[in-house]
């Protein structure tokens, strides 16, 4: 036992447990507790939801704060009775909160001081840079705003990784000092170990903090990982939880399709995150309002078309339909032929405004002057906004 569990409704995840003997009330291991919680001095419960303010939340069972401190283990049942399975509202949750599913149960340390480190690629280093400050606990772009001398930066050679020096001087500019600097700059290391091992992006550690009896411990911890390295960090991936997010953007996720719900009623198919932001200005230049955000990215094919039809047209605010590609690696053929299977199977009954340019478009015009269907084509996209804007206020 780590001294850390994870109670859910159905149980209390583990790594190892040697009796299964459960609470009737909750399901919980008590030999798990009271072996991981016994020897703590305290002990912290915190709701696991997608959102942050968690401790000045409020549940729907009456419990205030999704963070909570007791020093008395045989209360934890009863704080998480009434977190499990309650909606918890906080400033960035919707306003009818977020089912609690899985509280996380660990011992509770006192931080003598709060620092700031993280690892993170950086263009203008072609890779992985240290970022650390004396000042952390808060907000670290504010703390570059307004004190830039304390953020300190260290440039990791990806071949060679961190050096001692390099890990010992970061420490010693975070403030550590003796036995603690030691501490920190093997924490460093061991964090820039884990950062390659799965194809992190960003670990980022806040706090890094000293306790009165001289621990150096990364009390929360973010990490954000690489996309194209799904295929090799299968584990990893495996544990991402999408019972929070919005269910049309993790259903065009399937499909390699980048998708943002706005509050209009145009919607907006485009391919690179550039022109989905003009085109989204652009419609509200003209008085419209877009619905969505959805980028098609490069390599299209016709089943990802497809997809993001059916994604559209199955939002009811759906009034109109806007498609602008700009084909440079995509073809726009391949659009127009994605587009028209779209429309005969979904039977599409709004507008539908086109604009292609680039790569195959003549090929891409003439597939979408003959399948017979009701398209409006337009010229540019200033042109294709105006006429989207037109055929809803026509209706």
């Amino acid at each position: 036992h780590t001294g850390l569990a994870v109670l859910d409704a159905g149980g209390v995840t583990r790594t190892a447990c040697p009796a299964r003997v459960m609470s009737p009330a909750l399901q919980l291991c008590s030999v798990c507790l009271s072996v991981s919680l016994s020897d703590a001095k305290e002990i912290v419960l915190k709701a696991q939801i997608l959102a942050g303010g968690r401790g000045k939340g409020l549940f729907d069972s009456g419990l205030k704060g999704g963070v909570h401190l007791t020093k008395d283990p045989a209360v934890v049942g009863d704080l998480a009775s009434k977190m499990l399975g309650f909606h918890l509202t906080t400033k960035q949750t919707p306003k009818e909160g977020v089912k609690v599913k899985t509280v996380m149960v660990a011992e509770a340390l006192d931080i003598s001081r709060e620092t700031y480190f993280a690892i993170l690629m950086d263009r203008s280093c072609n890779g992985p840079v240290m970022v650390g400050s004396p000042q952390g606990g808060m907000d670290i772009e504010e703390v570059a705003d307004r004190t830039p001398e304390l953020i300190f930066k260290e440039t990791i050679d990806i071949f060679e990784g961190v050096r001692d020096d390099q890990a010992q001087r970061m420490a010693a500019n975070l403030g550590f000092r003796g036995p603690l600097e030691k501490q920190a700059a093997e924490q460093m290391k061991k964090l820039y170990e884990l950062f390659v091992k799965v194809d992190a992006t960003q670990v980022e550690v806040n706090p890094l903090g000293e306790t009165p009896e001289g621990q150096v411990v990364c009390f929360d911890a973010k990490i954000n990982f690489d996309d194209n390295a799904e295929f090799r960090q299968k584990t990893v991936f495996a544990m991402d939880e999408t019972d929070e997010s919005d269910p049309m953007e993790t259903e065009a996720a399937k499909y390699d399709l980048k998708y943002i719900g706005l509050d209009g009623n145009i919607a907006c198919f485009v391919n690179g995150a550039g022109l989905a932001m003009a085109t989204c200005d652009i419609i509200d230049l003209h008085g419209g309002k877009p619905a969505n955000f959805l980028d098609l990215g490069g390599g299209v094919k016709e089943n990802q078309v497809y997809a993001a039809f059916k994604l559209l047209t199955g939002d009811p605010k759906v009034e109109a339909i806007l498609v602008n590609i700009f084909g440079g690696i995509v073809n726009c053929a391949i659009i127009a032929n994605g587009i028209t299977k779209a429309c005969r199977e979904l039977e599409l009954k709004v507008p539908l405004v086109v604009r292609l340019e680039g790569t195959n478009v003549k090929e891409a015009k003439r597939i979408l002057a003959e399948s017979g269907l009701s398209i409006t084509a337009a010229n540019d996209l200033d042109d294709a906004a105006q006429k989207a804007v037109a055929a809803i206020t026509k209706k």
